[in-house]
């Protein structure tokens, strides 16, 4: 059994919906105090109302330094400072590189990458104050494993994420602070849920365990990566998958 996290203070960003939402509600139903961050203001009130048991929302875009900033000092006013930052914002349009208009890859490397660091340094001031600071990153397996046609600029944004992260954690080292990510596979959110049963079952298919994972698989990785069980580990990558990236092909999981 982890050490309890009860009142910690816990800062997601990216949490009105998905990861997000189900990395809140897992740190909220351990007793964690936790500040909600979405761009659209309404959204994230909604997502706190439903995670309940105290949890706080803040409307900021985190790639903007004065928003990232606001947004620590909302939570560190609110709960009386910051534990954990779980880092998860960003977003994925699909478009191929042919067809992208370059002011799309700067969209999406200020919001998943940009905002990673800013998002980060705006809470350091608190995260040291702590003494044994946690910082999660949500990566996924699109970038620093595998790779899908049109994420050209998605998986470039979360390849850097982990390279940032390498160098990040030794600097912080001094504070008793580690940082490591979550690298997700498919995982059942409200956009997928839309898309229907066989398509979904089209996923699951090349999947080992035959399943998609939910918000909870990765929010409950991320509490393991916060806890105080996990404080020797820094600058690591947990895949949270069901096995998704082990087959070589389809054929592989024919023969299983």
């Amino acid at each position: 059994m982890l050490t309890s996290i009860k009142g910690k203070s816990v800062v997601v960003t990216g949490a009105s919906k998905g990861i997000g939402k189900g990395i809140a509600r897992v740190f909220a139903g351990q007793g964690a105090h936790v500040m909600v961050v979405g761009r659209n203001a309404d959204a994230a009130a909604a997502a706190a109302a439903e995670i309940g048991g105290g949890a706080k929302s803040f409307a900021a875009d985190v790639a903007d330094w004065e928003q990232a900033q606001a947004m620590a000092k909302a939570t560190a006013d609110a709960f009386g400072g910051i534990d954990i930052l779980c880092a998860n914002a960003g977003v994925y349009p699909q478009t191929k590189i042919e067809e992208m208009d370059p002011s799309e890859w700067d969209l999406v490397m200020g919001t998943n990458l940009k905002g990673n660091f800013l998002s980060v340094k705006a809470c350091l001031p608190w995260l040291k104050k702590t003494g044994e600071g946690r910082i999660i990153l949500t990566s996924s397996i699109t970038g620093p494993v595998t790779g899908f046609p049109g994420w050209a600029h998605y998986g470039a944004s979360k390849s850097g994420q982990l390279g940032f992260m390498r160098t990040a954690c030794i600097e912080l080292a001094k504070y008793g602070i580690t940082m490591n990510a979550v690298l997700p596979g498919n995982i059942i959110t409200e956009g997928l849920e839309g898309l229907g049963d066989d398509y979904l079952k089209t996923m699951a298919a090349s999947i080992p365990l035959k399943k998609l994972g939910s918000v909870e698989d990765i929010g409950n990785a991320a509490l393991f990566l916060a806890s105080k069980e996990a404080g020797y580990i820094t600058g690591q990558t947990l895949i949270v998958d069901g096995g998704q990236i082990l087959p070589e092909s389809l054929e592989a999981m024919e023969q299983a």
